[in-house]
């Protein structure tokens, strides 16, 4: 038996399983089992927690999506998990060993966890981008869906300013957008509103997973095309489905993720 923790930020749901003190091995066919939400337990990724392998970090997280895929990087599930850790040694602060660096997180009081994500990735290599494009203005359109910002945070996006976001068929356009030849690690697809000053609506289609009800690292790299473009500041209040995060993108080119984390129960998962 494996134990689990079932954990939310704002809707955006994870499994998390400790690997800290043994060697536990899953498939992609076990982790897609597991994720899938009828007979499984279901999940938006999965987190790893695994003992450290450089001497800087505290603890280690790596991140599977729906599909059995790894993820670079998860700001919902960095948050939920370093509160976790930090509930279990009283800490205020974690410092993160990932396969996308460093990160660190703190609690900020109230229910909030935030999580330095790290630099945003504004060149074509690093995103990473198919061939050298402006990504402030990519040559994509698909639909409705046009002109839109690439960041990587990570892990690839690819955001939409729009007028409506809910008008959107983000069912329809994302699968075809995170599969378009510009992205070569496919792209997690953002459309966003701005709403008031620096606020801004948005729904995210995540590579490898679908529609979610709240993305990290997609807030991150909204809040971030936003203030490229000239729309918002350097600081957003960002309106996802499941409830509201803050972003802060720093002088120093870091981005701070900020809100809410949740635990929904504990259990075992059977051979």
């Amino acid at each position: 038996m494996i134990p689990f923790t079932k954990m939310h930020g704002l809707g955006n749901d994870f499994v998390v399983i400790d690997r800290r003190k043994g060697k536990i091995a899953l498939s992609a066919e076990r982790m897609r089992a597991i994720g899938d939400r009828h007979r499984g337990v279901g999940f938006d990724q999965l987190v790893f927690v695994d003992p450290p392998k450089n001497g800087q970090a505290d603890v280690a997280f790596r991140f599977h999506n729906q599909d059995g895929s790894e993820a670079g990087a998860c700001g919902n599930g960095t948050r939920c998990v370093a509160a976790a850790v930090m509930a279990e040694t009283g800490g205020d602060t974690l410092a993160i060993e990932t396969i996308a660096g460093l990160l660190r997180a703190e609690k900020r009081g109230d229910g909030l966890y935030a999580v330095d994500m790290g630099a945003a990735r504004t060149g074509w290599r690093d995103i990473p981008l198919a061939r050298d494009c402006d990504t402030l203005a990519l040559p994509l359109a698909v639909g409705p869906l046009a002109d839109p910002v690439a960041v990587g945070m990570g892990n690839p996006h690819c955001v939409f300013f729009v007028g409506d976001t809910e008008a959107v068929d983000l069912e329809r356009y994302g699968p075809e957008i995170e599969r378009h030849p510009l992205f070569p690690e496919r792209t997690n697809v953002e459309v966003a509103s701005i709403t008031g000053k620096d606020k801004i609506r948005l729904r995210v289609w995540e590579r490898g997973v679908g529609i979610t009800l709240a993305c990290g690292s997609g807030a991150c790299a909204t809040g971030v095309a936003a203030a490229r473009r000239g729309l918002a500041g350097r600081t957003v209040e960002i309106d996802v489905d499941g409830g509201a995060l803050s972003v802060d993108w720093l002088e120093n080119g870091h981005v701070v993720l900020t809100g809410p984390v949740a635990v929904s129960f504990k259990g075992e998962l059977a051979p």
